[in-house]
């Protein structure tokens, strides 16, 4: 990769590139994402998969898109969630929407929060009749489990939640 000069603060020996605009970054001036920065939404932007980026491009592209991200997940950890074992309190509830579902998730808390991320991607605020099943999967001499669940996600007032 060849050096340049830096197409922010126009010092010599700009070594790394924007992946979206292409012009020359020094190290102080880029910005950098994490790898796993949007790693909830089902469906990643392309211009949301780049590791580095200029100033301009990430206060056009990323930053907006990072804080909606951040203000889903803010919502998605105050969803209520209601098991299938607690048919009990949800059973006048209407199931009128289509279940979600996520698959291979590492453990239990990231499925249930994947669930809920999605939910709260949706504009719903509960989920109701949650079931989380883990699977052992095998790969020769080395044994993981992948977790998969699937929940009925509702938008109900806080006034009308059932009593836990």
């Amino acid at each position: 990769m060849k050096s340049g000069i830096c197409s922010s603060c126009r010092l010599p020996k700009a070594l790394l590139v924007c992946e979206c605009c292409q012009a020359n970054q020094c190290k102080s001036c880029a910005i950098k994402l994490k790898k796993n920065s949007f790693s909830f939404l089902p469906v990643i932007p392309t211009e949301l998969t780049h590791l580095i980026y200029c100033g301009l491009c990430f206060d056009e592209k990323v930053a907006p898109a990072l804080a909606a991200y951040n203000e889903t997940m803010a919502k998605a950890r105050n969803v209520n969630v209601f098991f299938k074992t607690q048919s009990e309190e949800t059973r006048l509830l209407k199931r009128a929407e289509k279940p979600i579902t996520v698959n291979q998730c590492e453990d239990k808390d990231e499925t249930l929060l994947r669930l809920a991320f999605l939910a709260a991607q949706a504009h719903f605020n509960t989920l109701i009749d949650v079931v989380i099943k883990s699977e052992k999967v095998r790969m020769q001499a080395y044994q993981t489990t992948q977790w998969n669940g699937s929940g009925i996600p509702l938008y109900i007032d806080e006034a009308h939640l059932p009593k836990r």
